[in-house]
C-alpha cells in the first residue's frame, strides 16, 4: 500500500511538472526573468507572412529535408542504425551529423504541436527507437565515435558535447508535446553519464565542450524534470571556460585534444566568461555558450554571468553585427591574442560585404541569445534584434520553395558562378556536406511563433507581429484570447482584437521597434494617453473587454541607412531599408551583362515602395533609378575621369529572396551619388 502511494505521489508530481513545462525554452518558474515563454501552440500563425512561412516548412521544408536525412544522401539516421547493429557501413556526414538529425526530428515535433497528425508522431517514436539502441550501455551516445571506435572525448571537434545537447532538447520538446517518456529516457541516460563524466571535470577535460549545445539542453532537463543536478552540471560547464589557468596566462592542455587551430578565443577558452568583455571566436560557437549561460542566470541569478553577456551582447551587436543581423565576419581569420579563428569574429568595424561569411546558424544563434536575453531583461532591443534576424539573415538561408540552402550569407556576391569554398556558395545547395543550418533554420522557423508573445508580471507583451490568434493564461491563471490581423512586414498597422479577457485591469505591452519613428496607439479607434517611444515596449494597463481593439500604426517609409565611419568597406554606401526589411539590388532587375559593382544609387530621389503580390512569394519591392557606370577601365588603379552615366529604372528586393531567379550577383550596400 505504501508502495502504492508513494508511485501515486510520484505519479501525480511528474503530471504537474509536465502540464506546466511546454514551453520552448521553458522558464515560466524561472525565478530570476522578466519575460516568461508561452506554451507551444498557444500562439499559431493564421494568416500572411509568417503563416505562409509555416506552409511552406508544413509541407515542404520538413518533409523533404526528413529525406535527405533518412536517405543515402543526408545519411543521418543510417549513422545510427549502423552504430545499433542494424545495418553495415561507414559513418558519413560530419561528426556533429547526429546532432542536425535531432534538430530536424524537433522541427517535426513543432508542427505536431501545431497540427496533431499522429503521424509524425508514430514515425518519430520509430527513430527514437533506432536512436535508444544505438545508445551505449553507459549512456554514452555519437554514432561517428562509435562506428570509427575512436577514444570518447579525443578531441574537442569531434562535438560529441553538441549531439548530447541536440539529443536532449529535441528529446525534452518530445515529452512536453506528447507526455512520452520514450526519447526522455534516452536524454537523461546520456545526462547521467555526462554528470558521471564531468562533475567534477577532470583536468584533462576543461577544454571540452567546445559546441556548447549541452548547456541548454542540460538546462531544459532540469526545467522538464526537476533534478538539480542537470543545472549543477550547465553551471560547471560555463564555469569551465577559461578554467585552465598557470598564473595569468591560459594554459591550453599538452596533448592533442585540441587542434591548433581551436585553442583559445576560438572556442571561447581563452578568458572565463564572466571577465569576457567582447565577441570572439567561432560565432556559433559563441552564441551557443552565452545563451546556455543566460539559461543558467535564468534559474541562479548569478550577476557576473549576466553583467559578462550584457558587455558580449554590446560587443556583438554595436560593432560586429551586419545591418541584416548576421554575424561572424569571416570564414578564417585572427583574434586579438592571435588566436586563429573560423567562422567567426573578429575585430569591431572590420565588416567585408563580399567575402562576409555570416554563417546561417550563426545568424540564428543570434536570434536564439536575443530571445533569452529578452526574457532575462524584458527590454525592446532585444527583440529588435531578433526580427533583424528572422526576416533577413536567417530567412535568406532557404530558398522560397524550401528545398535549397545558403551556409555563408554575404551582403554582396560580385563573382557570378565562381564558388569561394564548400560553404561560400554562389546559389543555394540542395544538399551541404556540413548539414547543420538547414535543419537550424527549420525548426526556428516552425517554433517561432512561441517567440511572438511573452507573458508579463501582470499581463502579456507582444514581441513579433503577424498573423495570429494567442490563446493562453497569464501568470494569474486566468485566461486570455488575442487575435492579430496585420499586413506586417509589407505595411506598419497592426490590428489586436482581445476575444477574451479577465475582468480585472491588466497589461498589454507592445513593442516599438528601433526603426518605427512617429508610432501611434490607438484604442476602440481613439489615440491613447500613452508615451510611445521607438525601442521600447509601451504599457497600457486597463480593464480589458470582449472587443476591445488595440491598434499600433508604424510608418514605414523607405530608409536609406549608413554605416559607423569606422566601417571602411561601406564608406560612402547606402543600405536601403523599409521596416524591419533590408533590400538588396539584383543582377536580374539590371540590364544583361551589367555588372553589380557598376550601380551606383542616386540620394536625391523619391524611393517608391509597391507590393507585388505574384512575385517572388509576395513581397514588397522598392522602385528606384540607378545610375550605371558605362566606362570600363582596366588596371588595380586607373585615373579617374568624370564617370559616363546611364540612368536606368529598376527594383530592389528583399534580401532573404536574392538568388531565387538563377544565378545572378548581388548587393546590400550600394555607392551613393547626390547632384
Amino acid at each position: 500500500m505504501k508502495r502504492l502511494f508513494i508511485f501515486c505521489l510520484t505519479s501525480l508530481l511528474w503530471l504537474s511538472i509536465f502540464a506546466q513545462q511546454k514551453g520552448i525554452i521553458n522558464n515560466a518558474n524561472s525565478p530570476h526573468v522578466t519575460f516568461r515563454s508561452i506554451d507551444i501552440g498557444d500562439c499559431e500563425w493564421t494568416e500572411g507572412f509568417w503563416a505562409d512561412k509555416v506552409k511552406v516548412a508544413e509541407h515542404t521544408m520538413v518533409p523533404h529535408m526528413g529525406t535527405l536525412l533518412k536517405g543515402d544522401v543526408g545519411h543521418g539516421l543510417n549513422n545510427f542504425k549502423i552504430a545499433a547493429g542494424l545495418m553495415e557501413g561507414k559513418p558519413k556526414g560530419m561528426w556533429w551529423h547526429d546532432g542536425d538529425f535531432y534538430k530536424w526530428m524537433e522541427a517535426s515535433m513543432y508542427l505536431y504541436g501545431m497540427n496533431k497528425d499522429e503521424r509524425i508522431v508514430e514515425e518519430l517514436d520509430e527513430l527514437i527507437a533506432i536512436i535508444g539502441q544505438a545508445q551505449e550501455d553507459d549512456g554514452y551516445l555519437s554514432t561517428h565515435t562509435q562506428i570509427k571506435g575512436t577514444p570518447r572525448y579525443s578531441k574537442v571537434n569531434h562535438h560529441e558535447m553538441y549531439n548530447s545537447g541536440h539529443l536532449i532538447t529535441s528529446a525534452c520538446i518530445h515529452h512536453r508535446l506528447t507526455g512520452k517518456t520514450n526519447f526522455l529516457d534516452i536524454a537523461k541516460k546520456n545526462a547521467d553519464f555526462l554528470y558521471e563524466k564531468f562533475q567534477p571535470t577532470p583536468a584533462s577535460l576543461k577544454s571540452f565542450g567546445f559546441n556548447p549545445s549541452q548547456i541548454m539542453g542540460l538546462v531544459e532537463l532540469y526545467r522538464t524534470t526537476g533534478d538539480k543536478r542537470y543545472l549543477e552540471l550547465a553551471q560547471t560547464f560555463v564555469d569551465n571556460r577559461g578554467s585552465n589557468k598557470v598564473g595569468k596566462r591560459n594554459a591550453m592542455p599538452a596533448d592533442n585534444t585540441v587542434p591548433f587551430f581551436f585553442v583559445g578565443d576560438q572556442h571561447q577558452n581563452r578568458t572565463p566568461l564572466r571577465e569576457e568583455t567582447e565577441a570572439v571566436g567561432h560565432a556559433v560557437l559563441g552564441m551557443y555558450l552565452w545563451s546556455g549561460a543566460a539559461d543558467v542566470y535564468a534559474e541562479t541569478g548569478e550577476q557576473a554571468i549576466v553583467d559578462a553577456l550584457e558587455r558580449i551582447w554590446d560587443s556583438a551587436v554595436n560593432r560586429k553585427m551586419y545591418v541584416t543581423g548576421a554575424l561572424g565576419q569571416v570564414h578564417h581569420g585572427a583574434s586579438k591574442p592571435f588566436d586563429m579563428v573560423h567562422e567567426g569574429f573578429i575585430d569591431d568595424y572590420m565588416m567585408p560585404n563580399a567575402t562576409a561569411y555570416n554563417e546561417t546558424c550563426a545568424n540564428i544563434a543570434n536570434a536564439m541569445f536575443n530571445w533569452r536575453m529578452l526574457g532575462l531583461k524584458g527590454e525592446a532591443k532585444y527583440a529588435d534584434v531578433m526580427e533583424t534576424v528572422l526576416y533577413n539573415s536567417a530567412l535568406v538561408g532557404i530558398s522560397l520553395e524550401g528545398k535549397d540552402y545558403f551556409y555563408a550569407n554575404p551582403l554582396r556576391m560580385n563573382k557570378g558562378q565562381r564558388d569561394y569554398s564548400s560553404t561560400e556558395s554562389a546559389c543555394r545547395e540542395p544538399y551541404i556536406d556540413c548539414f547543420c543550418c538547414p535543419p537550424n533554420l527549420v525548426r526556428t522557423l516552425v517554433k517561432m511563433s512561441a517567440w511572438a508573445y511573452s507573458k508579463t508580471d501582470d499581463g502579456i507583451a507582444v514581441n513579433l507581429y503577424g498573423g495570429n490568434r494567442l490563446k493562453t493564461s497569464l501568470l494569474d491563471g486566468s485566461e486570455i484570447e488575442l487575435e492579430q490581423e496585420t499586413a506586417y512586414p509589407w505595411n506598419g498597422t497592426v490590428k489586436l482584437t482581445v476575444k477574451k479577457a479577465k475582468r480585472k485591469a491588466f497589461d498589454l505591452q507592445l513593442r516599438i521597434p528601433a526603426w518605427a519613428d512617429e508610432a501611434k496607439v490607438l484604442i476602440n479607434g481613439k489615440t491613447a494617453d500613452v508615451e510611445v517611444m521607438p525601442g521600447t515596449y509601451v504599457t497600457i494597463n486597463r480593464k480589458w473587454k470582449k472587443g476591445d481593439v488595440l491598434t499600433l500604426e508604424m510608418p514605414m517609409p523607405v530608409n536609406m541607412v549608413e554605416g559607423h565611419p569606422l566601417i571602411e568597406e561601406v564608406r560612402n554606401q547606402v543600405a536601403l531599408k523599409r521596416g524591419p526589411i533590408v533590400y538588396a539590388m539584383e543582377t536580374p532587375d539590371l540590364p544583361e551583362d551589367t555588372k553589380i559593382l557598376d550601380v551606383y544609387l542616386p540620394g536625391d530621389q523619391e524611393f517608391e515602395a509597391v507590393h507585388r503580390g505574384d512575385f517572388l512569394g509576395g513581397v514588397t519591392v522598392i522602385n528606384a533609378d540607378v545610375k550605371l557606370r558605362q566606362d570600363k577601365k582596366e588596371g588595380m588603379y586607373r585615373k579617374v575621369t568624370k564617370p559616363d552615366w546611364t540612368t536606368y529604372s529598376t527594383q530592389l528586393v528583399p534580401y532573404y529572396s536574392w538568388n531565387n531567379r538563377g544565378i545572378s550577383e548581388m548587393t546590400v550596400f550600394l555607392p551613393v551619388i547626390w547632384k
